[in-house]
């Protein structure tokens, strides 16, 4: 059965350019397209290193379409698919993605149009690969092509590291001679260089375009804590620079600036990761339809956002990588037309960024908890990213890391993923809703909620309890939930996402593999921290801006841009960036870390866990024990963290 969304696609063949004037309405390829589509088309894994909007998705598109078999397109992000997907079926392409929001039906029936080969491109993100049983479905069905998007996030060398990436260079290795095309707008020579030796990609079919965007004008503005604000207030005042966004570090940040800004009759929300779902959904509603002209967040916004007419992109906090600056700036301008990129360059972040830095390297001691947690369960290995890392005290992030680490290392393989908790809000009455289902739905449904925990409004079910106690397989009981929402009864959320693996050796050395693992963190932690020296070096740098960026990542400008501030205004006077003076640890504060060290608090045993909570940095363990309420929490936010950890060091237990 086709897609019920598209239309057979034309069986005749058609060269590169015909199909872009019949599928895609343009008379010619934009620089690099041609010369990684050839590439593609004859057969070679590609690189394509293209600068934001430069239309790097034309690049699998279109060879999708000339070759038989089905394009698999890896993408971290659902919002993106859906785009593109229903782009493509607009255009009479047969298009599917496989996320986490599909209905039963909907997966099903996605899974069975790509095995019987009806899809000439199907969408997945990269923790789809986790799965065994799609892993085998990758093997079984004829492909054309694989293409990894944001592949620098397969680079431990990347700025913006995914777990989930590592484990697709051996998987597309299983898939040879599959070509395989990784796309990317950040990464350094060294990243490229590991992207390519990943998936074997011969230095002739590495396609870089030029990182330059002359629209895009650069402007480091070196200012006190106190004057940002005052400065950004007048820069918004210009109609000129609107719609724009401005880019925070943390969440309160971007609340509290976005309601300075309303005070100043200045049209702003904000955005963060912390926010409901339907809040940061209205407020991207309300950015991209012009009705709020500018948009206060962290990083969680932007990826996917095609909103061409952005005439600013501020960072309001210094960004934390070259490459997160290009990345984000790049947002700006994308019609073409002129667009104003600056930095309110503030000392005082510096050490906000670093501590962020320092407290999320786990120490040897949480690396060796989760090791011994992995292994003292045997050959099958059932883990909850929730539940170790809390008991580990480590981020889910450095937890997935690990475990990646493992993985590709050989110690480990994926089997599967799903989610062990589903909080289930009913839109009207429970029994109204079990009434309405045939006996045999009315019976399942009966016997999987008598297993809830009630709340005010939510019912709450640990999913491989329920199983359990009702006898259904996992994959059933998901359904029978899913279709609660989909029939609109109910409002589902899962969370405490569960991963499988299996060991594939049972020669492991616990203590090497930990040392070895604190190792590789260790200096991800110093790789971090050179990058952010290299945004200070970049902004206090006298000459041409653009070429200073490019120059990070292997490009030369023959001239000086003549369009970044530097160039139009060049400073007189050595640059430096204002920054308040750091206090000293006192006495009064010794006092507070011994009486701390007193408490004896579970959450707080080690130098590291004493550390980041008087640094002001939540983990697992102080969220678990609500302890940033605590009158110490945050006592020496001021400090740099290391300096902190080398004073506790000598106080607590390492």
């Amino acid at each position: 059965m086709q897609h019920p969304d598209a239309t057979p696609i034309c069986a005749l063949p058609m060269t590169p350019a015909a199909a872009l004037r019949h599928y895609f309405g343009h008379s010619s390829f934009r620089g690099g397209q041609e010369a990684a589509i050839n590439a593609i088309l004859a057969g070679h894994s590609t690189l394509a290193l293209f600068p934001t909007g430069a239309g790097k998705s034309l690049t699998y598109q279109l060879p999708a379409l000339l070759l038989p078999g089905t394009t698999v397109v890896v993408s971290p992000l659902i919002a993106l698919m859906k785009d593109q997907v229903g782009a493509l079926r607009s255009k009479g392409i047969a298009a599917a993605q496989l996320d986490s929001t599909l209905s039963p039906d909907a997966r099903r029936q996605t899974e069975d149009d790509f095995s019987a080969g009806r899809l000439k491109l199907l969408y997945v993100a990269p923790e789809r690969f986790a799965s065994d049983a799609f892993r085998r479905r990758l093997t079984s069905t004829p492909l054309s092509l694989l293409a990894i998007d944001e592949a620098h996030c397969i680079s431990e060398w990347g700025h913006n590291f995914r777990p989930d990436y590592l484990r697709l260079a051996a998987i597309a290795a299983t898939l040879r001679p599959l070509p395989v095309l990784c796309l990317t707008a950040t990464a350094t020579p060294a990243t490229a260089a590991d992207i390519c030796n990943a998936f074997a990609i011969a230095p002739a079919h590495r396609i870089q375009t030029s990182f330059h965007r002359p629209n895009l004008s650069y402007q480091s503005s070196p200012l006190a804590a106190a004057d940002r604000l005052p400065h950004l207030i007048k820069a918004l005042q210009n109609p000129d620079r609107l719609p724009a966004i401005v880019y925070v570090t943390r969440q309160e940040t971007a609340e509290h600036l976005a309601t300075s800004l309303q005070r100043h009759h200045i049209p702003a929300r904000a955005y963060h990761a912390g926010l409901p779902d339907d809040f940061r959904a209205e407020a991207q509603d309300a950015f991209m339809s012009g009705q709020c002209p500018v948009m206060v967040a962290t990083i969680a916004f932007g990826m996917g956002v095609d909103k061409a007419n952005i005439r600013a992109v501020y960072h309001y906090n210094l960004p934390k990588s070259l490459e997160n600056l290009l990345q984000e700036s790049g947002r700006a301008g994308r019609d073409g037309l002129p667009a104003h990129c600056e930095i309110l360059a503030c000392g005082d972040d510096l050490n906000t960024l670093r501590n962020f830095i320092c407290g999320d390297t786990p120490g040897p001691l949480a690396v060796s908890a989760v090791i011994d947690s992995l292994l003292r369960q045997g050959p099958d290995l059932d883990v909850s990213l929730y539940d170790l890392s809390l008991a580990t005290d480590t981020r889910q992030h450095v937890t997935e890391t690990l475990l990646a680490a493992l993985e590709t290392d050989g110690l480990i393989t994926a089997v599967g993923s799903f989610h062990s908790r589903c909080r289930i809000r009913f839109l009207r009455p429970q029994e109204n809703v079990i009434a309405s289902r045939d006996p045999t739905e009315r019976a399942s449904l009966r016997a999987i909620l008598a297993t809830a925990t009630s709340g005010r409004l939510w019912l709450s079910l640990d999913l491989p309890a329920t199983a359990a106690t009702t006898g259904l397989s996992m994959p059933a009981l998901r359904d029978a939930l899913s279709w609660l929402e989909q029939d609109g009864d109910a409002i589902l959320q899962f969370s405490h996402r569960r991963l499988s693996y299996r060991r594939l050796t049972d020669n492991l050395q616990p203590t090497r593999i930990a040392t070895t693992m604190a190792a590789r963190f260790a200096a991800r932690e110093q790789q971090d921290l050179a990058r952010l020296d290299d945004v200070v070096a970049c902004l206090l740098h006298h000459g041409c801006l653009t070429a200073r960026l490019l120059d990070h990542f292997g490009e030369s400008l023959p001239a000086p841009c003549g369009h970044c501030a530097n160039c139009l205004r060049p400073p007189s006077a050595p640059l430096a960036l204002p920054a308040s003076a750091i206090p000293e640890i006192s006495a009064d504060d010794v006092s507070a870390i011994h009486a701390l060290i007193a408490e004896r608090r579970p959450a707080l045993r080690s130098a590291r866990q004493i550390t980041r909570f008087l640094c002001g940095l939540s983990g697992p363990a102080i969220q678990r024990a609500k302890l940033s309420s605590h009158d110490s929490f945050g006592r020496l936010a001021e400090i740099p963290f290391l300096e902190v950890l080398d004073h506790v060091s000598t106080l607590a237990p390492a």
